[in-house]
């Protein structure tokens, strides 16, 4: 680490000491005030069923009863673990083998020297022209995001983000901005996103994609209100051309661009699955082991053409592994908070009595109070999909009683759930990319809420406006 927000891409993969333990300090808060939630809120719980397409769904109809919650001190400190026998946990297994395999991957990539060379030639070609750049990959990563509902997949191309922005001047939290911001930016705005547009139109009997221009609309007004925050930031914090350029060393490699071009085309072939994803449904659930696999591969065999031994690699990505694995437990810890809830049988009570306020407000004050709603809840269950499946069923017969369109409550739905993604410290992408990043979830805190504060501001003007046209 090379001072603040910066990052010495000679070391590979480093989870700073300081950062590691904010971290911990900061969840570990939260299970505690969730386990106090327990104590103090009845347990209740909606009746489900299962729909035509296989979901458990909340039934409406039956409604809502109080039972008896709370859940035991034992299985509150231990629910780090149990979370792995907990439903839904192989979608956490996925993430932890995900990330032990960028770990390992970008070790060996750094210690073979081909980090420092890519990152040298970026910025050899496009060093005077850097901000066009990083207009390009903002729209880039957003466009990952409200096209095929990418997240988690662009956590192994954002370290290198991150690393890029050191190079050319600016510092890591630059990095993050155009990459995992921006990723979540892109997904909120959800112009064809399928874990939470394409889920919440099927699930509200609207058309997948259907009323698609707000959300483009959407789009491009959440871009460009990304690319002046991120812009203003780095422009206010670049150091002079002359201080970058001394610290790039850079002398072309036949062997080094040879490595380079097979790992830009099997990652490329990755993306390129992921993006199809989009439009070949039996995809959309294998996007992260697609990545990581194809990530993978263009790792070792990058290294390997750049003249390492196999023995070499091996003990590199091993190192790697070894370095990345203290990030398990922060995402195990911050998983448990919502496992706490729903064995404490509080979840659906906090759903049923925020649902119940909603009684004596106006159009705009409910159209908001979704929006809100999904905000809150995106805290405590971070999948998109997941929480389609819990909240549409209530939003629906809500916006049908005072008379708001279901697409605009869908797009209030997108939005609480795709923006906070990216500062709320439950969501185990925000916590790996911060990780990989050696950033510190308070650092990230204080450079990214004015963003957050400007972007609620926009997206409720944006729902206002969709709410006065008719949308």
């Amino acid at each position: 680490m090379a001072g603040k927000g910066r990052r010495d891409n000679s070391d590979g993969i480093n989870i700073g000491a300081r950062s590691f333990l904010i971290a911990i300090g900061i969840i570990f808060i939260l299970m505690v005030a969730t386990y106090v939630l327990t104590l103090v809120i009845p347990g209740g719980e909606y009746a489900r069923i299962v729909d035509e397409s296989g979901h458990t769904v909340i039934d409406t109809d039956a409604g809502f009863h109080y039972v008896e919650g709370g859940i035991p001190f034992w299985k509150w400190l231990l629910s780090p673990f149990l979370v792995l026998g907990a439903e839904g946990s192989g979608t956490i297994i996925a993430v932890l083998i995900f990330l032990l395999v960028i770990g390992g991957v970008f070790n060996s990539l750094t210690a073979c020297g081909m980090m420092n060379y890519m990152l040298g030639k970026i910025v050899d070609r496009f060093g005077d022209v850097k901000y066009r750049l990083m207009a390009v990959l903002i729209f880039f990563f957003m466009a990952l995001g409200s096209l095929v509902g990418s997240f988690e997949e662009v956590i192994p191309m954002a370290p290198i983000v991150v690393a890029l922005a050191v190079a050319l001047g600016w510092d890591s939290v630059t990095g993050i901005g155009m990459s995992l911001l921006a990723t979540g930016c892109g997904f909120a705005a959800g112009i064809a996103n399928p874990f939470t547009i394409g889920v919440a139109q099927s699930l509200a009997g609207l058309p997948m994609f259907s009323g698609m221009w707000l959300r483009a609309l959407s789009f491009i007004l959440i871009y460009a209100l990304l690319l002046w925050f991120v812009r203003r930031h780095a422009l206010k914090i670049e150091k002079p051309a002359g201080e970058v350029e001394a610290g790039i060393e850079y002398k072309q490699d036949g062997r080094m661009d040879k490595g380079l071009k097979v790992f830009a085309v099997i990652l490329g072939i990755g993306i390129a699955i992921v993006l199809s994803s989009g439009f070949i449904r039996a995809l959309q659930d294998y996007t992260m082991i697609i990545v990581a696999l194809m990530f993978l591969s263009a790792g070792i065999a990058s290294v390997l053409i750049s003249g390492t031994s196999l023995k070499e690699l091996g003990r590199t990505f091993l190192n790697g592994i070894i370095a990345i694995a203290p990030s398990i437990l922060m995402i195990l810890m911050a998983s448990s908070i919502k496992y706490t809830m729903v064995e404490g049988r509080i979840l659906d009570t906090i759903l049923f009595r925020a649902a119940g306020m909603a009684g004596s407000m106006s159009k705009a004050g409910v159209v908001l109070f979704i929006y809100a709603i999904c905000l809150v809840m995106n805290f405590f269950i971070s999948s998109g999909s997941a929480k389609a499946f819990l909240l549409i069923p209530i939003i629906a017969p809500l916006a049908q009683l005072f008379g708001i369109n279901m697409q605009l409550a869908i797009v209030a739905f997108a939005f609480g759930d795709g923006f906070s993604n990216v500062i709320y410290p439950t969501n185990a992408g925000l916590l790996i990319t911060l990780g990989l990043s050696d950033v510190s979830y308070g650092e990230w805190f204080r450079y990214s809420w004015k963003f957050q504060t400007l972007n609620l501001i926009l997206t409720s003007a944006i729902l206002m406006f969709g709410l006065a046209v008719g949308y």
